[in-house]
């Protein structure tokens, strides 16, 4: 078992995202998980994920801040308690709105670089 809080763990730039988008790996391969990696992911205010895709499916949990996620060209509201599922191949966009961080967790499958 393992416990911590994630700022336990030092935040790195995230290599997909543009200034101001840090990640921590939280539970991962140095943890010996067997399905998945958990990612902190955080946007600084103004921050964004750019479109992107790959060939694996994420599972986010929004945790703090506000900002919105691109589905099919629609803007979707997101913030704390939104959950978000993207399917293998499809494009994502994320981007914050708000004045403070936004904060998601991010579940990948093992195997994906982590960060």
């Amino acid at each position: 078992m393992k416990v911590i809080k994630y700022t336990d763990v030092d935040p790195v730039e995230l290599k997909v995202a543009g200034p101001g988008v840090t990640g921590r790996v939280v539970i991962g391969k140095e943890d010996d998980d067997v399905n998945f990696c958990m990612r902190v992911i955080e946007l600084e205010p103004g921050a964004q994920i750019p479109l992107h895709a790959h060939p694996w499916e994420h599972q986010q949990f929004y945790h703090a801040g506000t900002g919105y996620v691109i589905k099919d060209g629609d803007k979707l509201d997101v913030g704390p308690g939104s959950v978000v599922y993207v399917a293998p191949d499809e494009e994502h966009y994320v981007t914050n709105t708000g004045d403070a961080p936004l904060v998601f967790v991010c579940l990948i499958p093992k195997g994906i670089p982590e960060i």
